[in-house]
Formats: C-alpha cells, sequence, structure tokens
C-alpha cells in the first residue's frame, strides 16, 4: 500500500558540505520562474541509467519526467555520487528536488519530504552458503556493511540499545556493489531494502534476506526548507494524480513487479549455462537482432525460457526447438528443421517481431514487448480477449500491469464463455513474460550489448 500524507514534512536545520564543484554552478530559478524542472539523483538500477536501447531509465526518471510533463516544462538530471550528499545543494538552490530519498530523521533536519510513493522494508541480507541468522541477536560480532548516506544507521543504532556487540561499517559504495561483495564471501551481512536484495538475488543465487531490520520506511521527493509553495502544491497533486489513474502501480511494476519470479535453481541455471551454452548460440542471436531489431539478451531470454537454450526440446503439444515453435508457427516462418537451433531461433524472433506489430500503436513500450511475449504463449487471439475483458472490468487494456490480472481469468468459465475466443491458459502466458523479464535483466548484467556494423554472414540456406 502507497502513503499520501496530505502535509508535507518539514524541518530546518543544518547545512552539509557542498562538493568543491557544486559551488560553482549556478543556482536554479525558482518555480515558476522557469522553463525547467532540475532533479538530483543518483545513477543506480533502482533510480537512473542508461538501458540497453541507450535511453534513460529509472524509477525516479520516469516519475520526475512524468511530473515534468504535468507542468509542461523540460526536465534537467544531475547526478550525485550520494543522495545524502545532495541536500546540500538543494539547500544551495542547486536543484528544485531531490528524487529517490528515504525518509530518516537525519534527512528531515535538511529538507521536507513530499507525499511517501513507495514503502521499503530494510532488511539483513546474508550468503545462503553460510547459515542463516534468526534474529539481531546473532548478528553481535560478525562482520555488516551498510552503504554511506543510508537510513539504516538510525535502525541499527536502536537495535544496538538491545545488542551492545553490534558494529557495522558505511562503505562509500552503492547496495549492489555491497552485496556483490556478500556473495563473494567478503563480508558477513549487509544491509539493503528489500527490493535491492530481490534484484540481486536474480545475479547472485547465493544471497537472501534472513529477516526484516526494524520496521519499513517511506521513498519520496526532498525538497528544499526555503521551497516555494506552488512547487510543493504541484507534487502533492502530482501524486495524487498517478495514484488515482494508477500510473504509479504501473511503473512500480516496470521495476519491482517481476524480480521475485524465479527461484534460485532457476538462476543457478541460466547463469550456468550461460557459460557453457550460450557461446555456440550467441551468433544466432546476434542475427536475430539483426533480422527484427530486437535486443539479442531479449530473444535470449525468451528461448531459455522456453527451452533452456536445448535445440533438442520437446514438448506433450508437439511444440519443438530452442524457440519451442509449434508446426503452425514454424510453417508461417518458412522452417525446414525445427530442431536446427538457427532456424528455430530467427524464426522465434521474427515471430516475437510479427506479434509486437500486430499490437495496436497507441501501446509503448516496455508493455508493447511485454504483451507481445504474452502473445507468443497464447496466441494474438487470446490476447485480444484479455484486452476486452480489461476494458470491461474497468481496467486498462493497454497496460501490462492489468493484463496480468486478466489474462489468468481466461480459464474461468464465467469468463472465456462470454470471449469470442473462449479458454485460455492466460496464466501460463503471466509466468512466461515475467520469467521472461527476469532473465532478460540477468542478460543484460552479464553479456555486452550486440555491436552493429558488421553484419552477420549469411549461411546456407538463410530463411530470409
Amino acid at each position: 500500500m502507497h502513503i499520501f500524507p496530505r502535509l508535507f514534512i518539514v524541518a530546518f536545520g543544518g547545512v552539509l558540505l557542498l562538493a568543491a564543484c557544486d559551488s560553482f554552478e549556478k543556482s536554479v530559478l525558482p518555480f515558476g520562474k522557469t522553463n525547467e524542472l532540475v532533479v538530483l539523483t543518483v545513477n543506480s538500477p533502482h533510480t537512473y541509467y542508461e538501458n540497453a536501447e541507450g535511453a534513460y531509465a529509472g524509477l525516479e526518471h520516469d516519475l520526475a519526467s512524468e511530473f515534468a510533463r504535468d507542468l509542461g516544462i523540460k526536465v534537467r538530471f544531475k547526478i550525485v555520487p550520494r543522495l545524502d550528499q545532495a541536500l546540500s545543494s538543494l539547500e544551495k538552490h542547486k536543484a528544485h528536488l531531490v528524487a529517490g530519498l528515504s525518509i530518516s530523521s537525519k534527512h528531515a533536519l535538511h529538507a521536507q519530504f513530499g507525499p511517501v510513493y513507495q514503502l521499503i522494508q530494510p532488511q539483513v541480507a546474508y550468503n545462503t552458503d553460510y547459515r542463516r541468522p534468526k534474529n539481531i541477536h546473532q548478528l553481535a560480532g560478525t562482520t555488516i556493511e551498510i552503504a554511506s548516506g543510508s537510513t539504516y544507521a538510525e535502525q541499527l543504532n536502536k537495535a544496538k540499545q538491545q545488542v551492545p556487540g553490534l558494529k557495522w561499517t558505511e562503505r562509500n559504495i552503492t547496495a549492489e556493489d555491497l552485496l556483490a561483495k556478500l556473495a563473494e564471501g567478503k563480508v558477513d551481512y549487509v544491509i539493503a531494502d528489500s527490493n535491492q536484495i530481490n534484484l540481486a538475488k536474480n545475479f547472485y543465487p547465493n544471497l537472501d534476506a534472513a529477516f526484516d531490520l526494524g520496521q519499513s520506511t517511506g521513498r519520496a521527493w526532498a525538497f528544499s526548507p526555503f521551497a516555494e509553495r506552488e512547487l510543493l502544491d504541484a507534487a502533492r497533486r502530482f501524486f495524487i494524480r498517478i495514484e488515482q489513474d494508477g500510473t504509479l502501480v504501473r511503473l512500480l511494476d516496470r521495476y519491482y513487479g517481476h524480480v521475485q519470479r524465479l527461484q534460485q535453481t532457476d538462476v543457478i541455471g541460466i547463469l550456468d549455462k550461460r557459460r557453457i551454452v550460450l557461446p555456440d548460440l550467441r551468433e544466432y542471436f546476434h542475427e536475430a537482432e539483426e533480422l527484427t531489431a530486437i535486443d539479442w539478451r531479449l530473444i535470449a531470454a525468451l528461448a531459455y525460457q522456453e527451452s533452456h537454450w536445448n535445440p533438442l526440446a520437446v514438448s506433450p503439444a508437439n511444440v519443438r526447438g530452442l524457440m519451442m515453435l509449434t508446426e503452425i508457427t514454424a510453417d508461417r516462418m518458412k522452417v525446414t528443421d525445427r530442431l536446427d537451433p538457427r532456424q528455430s531461433i530467427l524464426a522465434g524472433a521474427r515471430y516475437l517481431a510479427t506479434l509486437k506489430d500486430r499490437l495496436p500503436t497507441r501501446i509503448k513500450e516496455p508493455d508493447r514487448t511485454w504483451i507481445a511475449l504474452a502473445a507468443y504463449n497464447q496466441g494474438s487471439s487470446h490476447i485480444e480477449d484479455a484486452r476486452i475483458l480489461a476494458q470491461r472490468l474497468n481496467l486498462d487494456p493497454d497496460s501490462w500491469v492489468d493484463l496480468k490480472k486478466t489474462l489468468p481469468l481466461l480459464s474461468q468459465s464465467k469468463y472465456f464463455r462470454t470471449l469470442k475466443h473462449g479458454y485460455a491458459r492466460g496464466g501460463e502466458a503471466v509466468i512466461l513474460t515475467e520469467s521472461v523479464r527476469t532473465y532478460y535483466e540477468i542478460l543484460l548484467k552479464y553479456e555486452r550489448p550486440y555491436s552493429w556494423g558488421f553484419p552477420v554472414a549469411k549461411k546456407a540456406g538463410s530463411l530470409w
């Protein structure tokens, strides 16, 4: 649940040290007298980063960009090493807001916060190669690390009143890097939030959360204690609007809705096969990207979900090959041998591209890709039924987060009897799509993008 307090949390107080370069920057113009919104944030997969297409993404990027569109002005992001360091810049009028900060009593000394749009649960992360701690008392005498500038020191100080032997070290690196150290066995425990840990588990299968640390905290935008009332009111109205129209739910789902889909064995499986099997298939995936302009790592993620990169895979329903093609799809894609890995990959990629092209042009990315993946599993006709059902239920037929609700209903007679194409195992389409999303993120982390410009050599019997 998301909390939207009516009043901003307001506090005034001391000044943090400015970065040396910050003192030479010009102050931003007051809100209402400028045509751009200046936002401070950090470079991380949870806030602001460059995605596989070379565009900027991240929850804070999307939220701030949407806010600027509402205001009818441009948005400009300024990246800082740590969010808590941005507060001094905010007090010096170097930006209009800091995006992605967790509310804490320490931060409240230097800022006033807007509405809470996400709840963050601090957790103790541990390496599953060792025994799982049951409570905070078992952490006494161990090495614990937290990211500098995070709010976790406050929770640990409270816990230390009960466990005097509790000690920790603040490191000037990101939570993601700390969790990587934990996976390598270089530290006993790391304190991070549940979203960070769940995402890291998809990259490091020997990580898990041991237990929650204290109560959840709110994430909100931070404004200067001297921010204009007009800006604060605009932010409050913005968050009310995106909560009511579903925009916030869709953005949270975009970045966090799939991160808990895979099990530990699933992650171990793709990481092992990435080293052993993928090298022999990589050139075919590259060729598939040239043919379709779909990121080869997404095609590879779909192939892994379908067959675990086994070119000889066969199901009881007689779907076959690396991309698990039906006879009808194979014929349509002019495949002569479904068990040939190159033919299967190129055909599967081309079929996915076709499914994307069939969708209404108003459906934007990434929803367009996720819906096409669901269609790969259940066919365009059943996806259209799910979209019609979404409209009947006052949901958004162009939103993947809403289709995740209606697709499973296609197996219930009270719904499928009223739809043109009848029964479908819509829940399977949801599972496939969410799993592919996570496999794709794993491959994005470990595999390089394909460098275009050097055409893949066509081999004998080329399909296209």
